[in-house]
C-alpha cells in the first residue's frame, strides 16, 4: 500500500514525507509494490522509496527511517506529523500505530488488503470521529488473516486501494470534498463492488 500512497503524495506536492519500515526489496514484492524496481532489490525498502519520490519530485524532503516502528519511538515520530497514513499488515503494529495518533491527536488514514478485497478509513478521535480500535477492538486470530505474503493478494489491489489512501489524505490536508472520517470504504475487485458502512 505504501508505494501508490508515496508516489501520489510525492506527486501531489506533499513538502515532507516519512516513511518507515525495516524490510529490503524482494523479487516477490514486485508484482505489487511498483514504487520499486528489479535494480534496488536488496536495497532497504526507504530508501528505494525515496529515490522513486525523488524521481519524481525532486522538491520533496523524504524522511527515510529503515527501522521497525516501536512503542520506544513512535510517539516522538507521529507527532512530528499532521497525519500519518498506515498500511501495515499486522495487528500489533496497527494498535500501535492508532494508540499513538489518538495519543497525539494526529488523524489517521488506515488501509488493508487481502486476496481481492481491501478497505480504507479514516480515523480521528481528536475531530470528533472513532479510532481504528473502536472498529477493531480485539486482535483476530491470526490464522484467520495471514499477511499478504501467505494469503496472496492480487498485483493490482495495492494500487486500487493505495490510491484511495491517498487521495483520503490529500482530501484531509486540503479540507476538499468529504471525507471517509467515521466510514469505512470497503472494495470487492473481484466482483467490482464498493460499499461504504458507517462505524
Amino acid at each position: 500500500l505504501g508505494s501508490p500512497v508515496l508516489l501520489y503524495l510525492a506527486a501531489a506536492g506533499v513538502g515532507v514525507i516519512g516513511v518507515i519500515d525495516d524490510d529490503v526489496v524482494e523479487g516477490s514484492n514486485l508484482q505489487r509494490q511498483v514504487i520499486h524496481t528489479d535494480g534496488r532489490i536488496g536495497m532497504p525498502k526507504v530508501f528505494s522509496a525515496e529515490v522513486a519520490m525523488r524521481a519524481l519530485n525532486p522538491f520533496i524532503k523524504v524522511r527515510p527511517y529503515h527501522r521497525r516502528l516501536t512503542e520506544d519511538i513512535a510517539g516522538d515520530l507521529i507527532q512530528d506529523y499532521d497525519l500519518v497514513l498506515d498500511g501495515t499488515d499486522d495487528f500489533d503494529t496497527r494498535y500501535l500505530v492508532n494508540r499513538t495518533c489518538v495519543a497525539a491527536g494526529v488523524p489517521l488514514v488506515t488501509g488493508a488488503m487481502s486476496r481481492w478485497e481491501g478497505q480504507v478509513g479514516l480515523f480521528h478521535p481528536a475531530g470528533g470521529g472513532p479510532c481504528w480500535r473502536c472498529l477493531f477492538p480485539v486482535a483476530p486470530d491470526p490464522a484467520l488473516v495471514p499477511p499478504c505474503a501467505l494469503a496472496g493478494v492480487v498485483g493490482a489491489l495495492p494500487g486500487v486501494i493505495g490510491s484511495l489512501m491517498a487521495l483520503e489524505a490529500i482530501k484531509h490536508v486540503t479540507g476538499a470534498g468529504t471525507g471517509l472520517r467515521g466510514q469505512l470504504l470497503i472494495h470487492d475487485g473481484l466482483h467490482a463492488e464498493t460499499r461504504r458502512v458507517g462505524i
